[in-house]
């Protein structure tokens, strides 16, 4: 799973544009472009008039994405621009808190059978619809109950539907509703991670009289049960959420969430536009930490420059993302078959380094395996700086195959590009030439995973708290195009071990197989580990309530905004 962001304007009624602080003069604008795109996302932000939206115009919480939100069904809510918003509108059987462990949501228990293929759920019975005059009561909303949960596996695995998420109930045999409050989950096999699925957004509970009212429209017609409402959606300008007053939930005081009126999100395409919009407070979150503007914004080493410390905090933890090269082991190239010269790219350059200087302190350097930081299994130890190792590897292969210059062909995206041209100048140093293939994302994501790339650069997300997530990538019967494969790594040992842990329950037990897996990849080296990710976040600092989820979940219903007006 990976990709993101998108374009721009305001949301509640007469939003009030805080004065702008004397520091924001100091941004370098690069182009006339940038400035007038920025100039005209104010002008709007300003004069923006709506009678439908929210009187309480200051405990509305603004972000903006760079990426078009194609659509807020939670059927295809595939990345995080769909997650994000959806995260808002809709729940589920169960939920992750903020340390990946799986906790009450609509089921308020569960029980799991002793073969592990059972799964019984005990839903509460307070949970409600958004209104909608489609309901046809006197309230115009009705209860969740188990059978509303059948309806929504069975469109999440419909093949008219086409759900993106139709894999996630790929291992269910049947599930059934025994009554209002209780539904049954039976599976094909094993499979000890099948809870932290049923916390993606795919598996969201939806009406099915709305679904059907509304077809293929109901993408912009959402309604389900989450802590925020769907409002309105100008589709590239602006979407509008607004506080559910009948959500279930309530904070350890009883006090009913959300805090917040209303959610608003802009869509302006342009990082140092949007930059621009947070440091005058048009925005009270920055979820992206961009080249354009990142010394402006950071020291080196990761900390907030003094101008902005008065206004401004970061919030951070360990992403489950691992951000890696992968290697096309049945290439027709010779060097990227060599398990010598991966392992000589492996040693051939200073993690800390890169991390330090190209991405100003953000990020865990990996010289561990490819499970990443946060996730049972993970330091297993791996490859650390040795650059006198990997000349030895390198010349070994010279010797070996008789060929004196090898080289390594990097397909990236311009993303990306520093990261590649710091271990080109490196490995360069060494002996080993690589080259840089520069193309757009759609480009190498196709190229990837259709083994026409010997080498790329790629990222893994985590789509669900479970090791086993990372290390399907190199299981050998999932091979690309059906499987996330993409390097087609084939190891005997490591596929029996990755067989056996389904048919262990204990996290602790499971473990211990997945750091002997993640072993047998670090010596093979069928990719070279960069970093493990970091979320980041930069907030206002009268915004409270706001964490950093390992899987970067926008978590806004027990958000506040400290008003001084």
């Amino acid at each position: 799973m990976n990709e993101y962001y998108q374009k721009s304007q305001n949301i509640i009624s007469s939003t009030i544009v805080p004065s702008t602080p004397s520091h924001v003069f100091n941004l370098k604008i690069n182009s006339l472009k940038n400035l007038c795109i920025a100039l005209l996302t104010c002008y709007l932000l300003t004069s923006c008039n709506s009678k439908t939206d929210t009187s309480n115009e200051l405990n509305v919480f603004r972000y903006n994405e760079h990426y078009n939100v194609a659509t807020l069904d939670p059927a295809f809510a595939r990345n995080p621009p769909i997650i994000w918003p959806t995260n808002q509108l809709f729940n589920g059987l169960v939920q992750q808190d903020d340390s990946l462990n799986i906790v009450a949501d609509i089921a308020k228990s569960w029980t799991i059978s002793e073969d592990t293929k059972t799964y019984t759920f005990t839903l509460r019975d307070d949970v409600v619809f958004h209104k909608h005059t489609q309901f046809k009561t006197k309230d115009s909303t009705r209860k969740v109950v188990a059978s509303d949960f059948v309806y929504s596996f069975d469109r999440l695995k419909d093949a008219q539907v086409a759900s993106p998420g139709s894999w996630v109930l790929n291992n269910v045999k049947s599930y059934s509703a025994v009554n209002d409050t209780t539904l049954v989950i039976n599976l094909d096999k094993e499979f000890p991670a099948f809870i932290g699925l049923l916390t993606m957004r795919y598996c969201s509970v939806v009406p099915k009289e709305i679904v059907e009212f509304y077809g293929t429209e109901f993408r912009s017609n959402p309604i389900g049960t989450g802590p925020f409402k769907f409002k309105r959606w100008e589709e590239g300008v602006k979407l509008v959420l607004r506080k559910n007053e009948n959500y279930f939930e309530t904070d350890a005081n009883g006090t009913p969430l959300p805090y917040l009126e209303a959610v608003a999100i802009t869509f302006l395409p342009d990082k140092q536009s949007e930059f621009l919009q947070f440091a005058q407070g048009n925005l009270d979150m920055l979820n992206s930490l961009d080249p354009s503007y990142k010394d402006e914004l950071l020291t080196a080493t990761g900390e907030l420059k003094g101008k902005y410390k008065n206004e401004v905090k970061t919030i951070s933890g360990p992403f489950l993302n691992t951000e890696y090269l992968g290697f096309f082991l049945p290439s027709n190239a010779e060097e990227v078959r060599s398990i010598a010269l991966r392992q000589a790219v492996n040693y051939g350059f200073d993690r800390s380094k890169m991390i330090k200087y190209l991405r100003n302190g953000i990020g865990t350097p990996a010289n561990a395996g490819f499970i990443p930081t946060g996730l049972p299994g993970y330091g297993t130890p791996g490859y650390e700086y040795n650059p006198a190792k990997a000349r030895e590897l390198i010349n070994t292969y010279i010797k070996e195959s008789g060929n004196p210059a090898p080289s390594i062909t990097i397909g990236t995206n311009s993303q990306y590009l520093d990261i590649c041209e710091y271990i080109q100048r490196e490995l360069g140093k060494l002996g080993l030439t690589i080259t840089i293939d520069v193309m757009p994302p759609s480009t190498l994501r196709q190229l990837k995973s259709t083994g026409k790339l010997d080498s790329f650069r790629a990222s893994w997300i985590a789509d669900y708290p479970d090791a086993e997530n990372y290390l399907s990538l190199y299981y050998s019967k999932n091979f690309t195009p059906n499987g996330p494969n993409y390097t087609h790594f084939k190891d005997a040992l490591y596929d029996r071990l990755y067989e056996q842990s389904f048919k262990i329950a204990d996290i602790e037990k499971r473990k211990v197989i997945y750091q002997k897996m993640d072993s047998i990849l670090i010596s093979k080296a069928p990719f070279v580990t960069l970093y493990y990710d970091q979320v980041i976040k930069f907030v206002h600092k009268n915004v409270t309530g706001l964490t950093a989820n390992p899987q970067d979940f926008l978590v806004l219903k027990r958000v506040k905004k400290l008003t001084t007006k």
